[in-house]
């Protein structure tokens, strides 16, 4: 393909919308094994059989939305403005409280406010929060986002990441849960194969998951996006892994 057809899709991806956490941009473009536990199916289970559940960093509510029904009391907080509307309109109709929270900050929840706290690849886990808001006997529901993901990719771009890669690792947040008091039910890591079928793709992807390289821009690493399309011209699609963690954790009675 001509150079042309490089700044074509670089100019497509870098000006697409990536509010929210809709993927259906890369449908035909990119793909991700799934995990075989089925995040949402177990989260709606837990969410039917409950009377107060709070989901965070929910984006813009779209796996929340997934649920088949909510508890009499039902929460979501997320740190993004953009996100939060799009949540609020999504999960408003169905009489889901939305509220825009700083990341890091305090949870706007009484302390032992909620049988359930859920969350779908939070970028940072705020465990005594959690911990504190959740009731005895209550349950932390999630699936994180494990380490070295996409490490194939962040490497390609800005070499070998180790000490990025151990903040992710599920033993280190076995000891954060249990130093905010939690115990840890059931911990469980799965690697998924993930395709890049053109660099628009994985412009797409690094805008929208901003944590995987958090400088990029195209215009700083237009060399190697170069690079990368040439490459995936000539070899097909770019693989890389995504590691995701089941995590359930339970506060003591």
């Amino acid at each position: 393909m001509s150079d042309r057809a490089f700044e074509e899709l670089v100019a497509e991806a870098d000006s697409a919308s990536v509010d929210g956490w809709d993927f259906s941009w890369l449908e035909g473009r990119a793909t991700e094994q799934r995990p075989s536990w089925g995040y949402q199916r177990l989260m709606s289970s837990r969410l039917a059989s409950v009377s107060a559940a709070l989901d965070i960093q929910t984006g813009g509510g779209e796996v929340l939305a997934g649920a088949e029904r909510f508890p009499p009391t039902m929460a979501a907080v997320e740190p993004w403005p953009p996100n939060a509307a799009l949540a609020t309109r999504l999960l408003h109709p169905r009489g889901v409280v939305v509220v825009s929270v700083p990341d890091e900050s305090v949870l706007p929840f009484a302390d032992d406010s909620f049988d359930l706290v859920t969350s779908r690849h939070p970028n940072s886990v705020p465990w005594s929060e959690i911990a504190r808001v959740l009731r005895p006997a209550g349950t932390y529901l999630a699936q994180h986002i494990g380490p070295a993901t996409a490490a194939e990719l962040v490497e390609f771009f800005i070499g070998p990441q180790p000490h990025a890669w151990a903040r992710r690792d599920p033993e280190h947040e076995r000891a954060h849960a249990e130093s905010a008091g939690l115990q840890i039910v059931n911990m469980r890591l799965e690697r998924l194969r993930q395709e890049f079928f053109d660099v628009g793709a994985v412009v797409y992807f690094l805008r929208k998951v901003i944590w995987t390289l958090p400088d990029f821009t195209v215009d700083r690493y237009r060399g190697r996006l170069r690079e990368l399309h040439e490459r995936i011209q000539t070899d097909g699609p770019f693989i890389a892994h995504a590691a995701r963690v089941l995590v359930e954790a339970r506060k003591p009675e």
